[in-house]
């Protein structure tokens, strides 16, 4: 068993109504749980890594670990840098052995952005790999990325077309209304949907039919995570994220990828919280570790059944 390139995860997506999930790692019990879930709901998932991520885990560790997880589930399984922002960190993911990588070049002027996002498909694509990049900038904090509200930008759907045309990218990671972090509104959630399907029919009629469309900052920000990890003393108020069926509906058009993180991490927390507040004498990591991983797990899973849709997809 190998690790596997986007590009046909997202033909079957496309095709079938259904998205798959890059839920972000950075350390063993994560892998662990979000690999036993795919297998689980017999469903291929793509497992993020940030910059930050990379450097915190170490790559020898990184892929080493991966790869147990593809050798223990039998699934497929793609690793993909996430928010890479420099053609460095793109080539060193790459030599590692990553099967997809994203060029990040939001924060450039369009120009700019499609001369470095050009340069990073043809590195990409000559070594192989499948290469998503990002037009429009989503408002948040993760990693990073760190983006005030009022520097975020819708994509344009003229632009869009003009700048998958002009770049050769294999997936375009949009900004709909969706943002990174735990606090992604104030008021009421909304998608703008009526973009998303202007911009998959522009790209249709200029001849990228079924193109893969990207959307990040997408958790849920669950609240039962974030109850949990008040409960015990965390400090996490306000919290909000977009709701299932937005997301669900978004899988059900032209978007093949969701990205979740944030759930990840608050999931993690808040049971580990959990387990340290009720089991006060337990110094031992495996402990509250093992309850941690045994959350995400089941929440990486209703995250296949209820939002992507993707349960039972490895047997199409």
């Amino acid at each position: 068993m190998a690790l596997v390139t986007t590009k046909k995860m997202f033909e079957k997506a496309f095709s079938k109504n259904y998205a798959i999930g890059q839920f972000n790692i950075g350390n063993l019990e994560v892998i662990q749980a979000i690999a036993r879930a795919g297998q689980l709901e017999n469903s291929a998932l793509i497992m993020g890594v940030s910059k930050s991520a990379l450097t915190y885990i170490g790559g020898g560790y990184l892929l080493a670990m991966v790869k147990a997880a593809i050798e223990e589930t039998k699934i497929d399984i793609a690793l993909h840098l996430d928010h890479g922002t420099d053609l460095e960190t793109v080539k060193q993911c790459i030599s590692l052995g990553f099967t997809s990588v994203m060029f990040d070049g939001s924060h450039y002027d369009y120009e700019t952005n499609v001369q470095k996002t050009k340069e990073a498909v043809e590195y990409a694509h000559s070594n192989g790999v499948s290469i998503e990049a990002e037009l429009g900038v989503l408002a948040g904090v993760e990693d990073e990325i760190d983006v005030k509200a009022e520097n975020a930008t819708f994509t344009d759907p003229d632009q869009a077309v003009d700048f998958v045309k002009r770049t050769g990218i294999d997936s375009l990671a949009i900004a709909i209304g969706t943002s990174h972090g735990a606090y992604k509104f104030k008021g009421d959630a909304k998608l703008d949907f009526d973009r998303l399907e202007t911009i998959t029919k522009e790209l249709e009629a200029a001849g990228f039919k079924n193109f893969p469309i990207v959307l990040h900052g997408a958790s849920s920000v669950d609240p039962h995570s974030v109850e949990l990890c008040n409960k015990y003393g965390g400090d996490i108020a306000g919290a909000k994220g977009i709701p299932t069926e937005m997301l669900r509906k978004a899988a059900s058009m032209a978007v093949c990828k969701i990205n979740m993180d944030t759930d990840i991490r608050l999931g993690m927390t808040a049971y580990i919280r959990k387990s340290l507040a009720e089991n006060p004498k337990n110094f031992d990591p495996r402990g509250y570790m093992g309850d941690g991983r045994e959350y995400v797990q089941k929440l990486v899973q209703s995250k296949i059944k209820d939002v992507l849709g993707s349960s039972n997809s490895l047997n199409d």
